[in-house]
């Protein structure tokens, strides 16, 4: 079945998958964001009523929201300079609108007001987000089994959260494992649903690429080719587009460890600064890759279940799926399910990251993981293709 309604005629053998381009999906771009310049609010309707649907927000809340995500993401470099070593993470506020900053308590008075002055809020903390990453790079080393889900850093209670399978939360390999993790440094254990998994899927009928039998989405354009997920496909693997013709060949991909990968385009097919809105917004133009703050809205369009909305909850978490750990991964709120791998993560209009995996679905809900599009894009010395 292909898309219809897309503004562009001539970028329709583009869209592979769940997002736009034919030439971007994983990982894109060399270039890192300007990071003063503040990504533009949309505020068109299909965007307002995605993030009414799957976040409970009124239209004006909506777009107050959009515009006061746009400004906390301006202002976080500045606050993280001013904050120096005493810096603690940060993270968007949506109750106060703003953007949080934490400061370690032995922050001096003058440090607390530089920080203030960039119009941050301040929040006192145990630990800097130094402390609390080395502690869970100490954590990566380790071997965790499969009732343990995954674990990031959380600036706001300042601790490595370890998330556990509630059913697995008694069995002896997952109690070594959190006995070790204690030793690495302040660690809070919270229960989830179900094991993450990846969202490739066997082939169906959509707009999807194919490698081999596997149905994944494309993330975001580069020059010369488009970034997905690394479990999509190996190396050399031929990709081929929805009508079944060649595109071109996996020229790096990563897979566990990371979950990146790059797609060289050509035999007619050609790149686009384009993610699909699939009828519910229109086809939004990329241009840049500033990165969105813990807390912010966040939309990913895919394949499989098309356009969605939800919350960031997380970033460099590592989760534990049953191939092996994935490290700096982004968590979120958002939906997903099988064939939507690898498909766009977007933010306003700037690329955050590739589908990953998670658990749950779009009927009764999850979560999902998205790899940040930056790292991808320095990993393979690729350029985000933008408008």
């Amino acid at each position: 079945m292909r898309r219809t309604g897309l503004k562009h005629a001539g970028l329709a053998i583009l869209l592979v998958l769940g997002t736009w381009t034919a030439s971007g999906i994983t990982p894109a771009a060399a270039t890192a964001p300007t990071p003063e310049a503040a990504p533009d609010a949309p505020a068109d309707a299909g965007l307002l009523s995605a993030m009414q649907r799957d976040l409970g927000l009124t239209k004006a809340e909506a777009v107050d929201r959009l515009a006061t995500e746009a400004e906390a993401t301006a202002l976080l470099p500045a606050a993280r300079r001013a904050a120096g070593a005493a810096y603690g993470g940060s993270w968007y506020d949506a109750g106060t609108a703003r953007l949080t900053v934490a400061l370690t308590s032995d922050a001096s008075p003058a440090t607390t007001a530089a920080v203030r002055a960039t119009g941050a809020r301040v929040q006192s903390v145990a630990h800097s987000e130094r402390a609390l990453d080395t502690a869970k790079s100490r954590i990566d080393r380790l071997t965790a089994p499969s009732g343990v889900s995954s674990w990031h850093v959380d600036p706001a209670a300042s601790t490595v959260v370890v998330n556990v399978v509630r059913s697995d939360r008694a069995d002896g390999a997952v109690q070594r494992f959190l006995a070790e993790a204690r030793e690495a440094g302040p660690v809070t254990v919270r229960t989830v649903a179900s094991a993450p998994q990846t969202f490739a899927a066997g082939t169906v009928g959509g707009d999807p690429y194919y490698t081999g039998n596997v149905r994944c989405s494309i993330g975001f354009s580069v020059h010369g080719g488009f970034v997905t997920a690394g479990h999509c496909g190996q190396a050399g693997a031929q990709v081929r587009g929805w009508d079944g013709s060649y595109i071109g060949n996996f020229q790096g991909s990563s897979f566990p460890d990371n979950d990146y990968a790059w797609v060289n385009v050509g035999s007619g097919w050609w790149t686009v600064p384009v993610v699909l809105g699939w009828g519910t917004i229109p086809d939004r133009l990329v241009r840049g890759s500033a990165e969105a703050p813990v807390g912010a809205s966040i939309c990913r369009s895919g394949s499989t279940t098309h356009w969605r909305c939800g919350n960031l909850l997380a970033k460099n978490e590592t989760v534990n799926y049953a191939q092996g750990a994935v490290h700096q991964m982004t968590k979120t709120s958002v939906c997903a399910e099988g064939g939507d791998s690898g498909g766009s993560f977007i933010s306003g209009d700037q690329a955050q990251g590739v589908t990953s995996g998670g658990w749950g679905n779009c009927s009764t809900g999850g979560q999902t993981w998205y790899q940040p599009v930056n790292e991808i894009l320095q990993r393979y010395g690729l350029t985000l293709h933008t408008a």
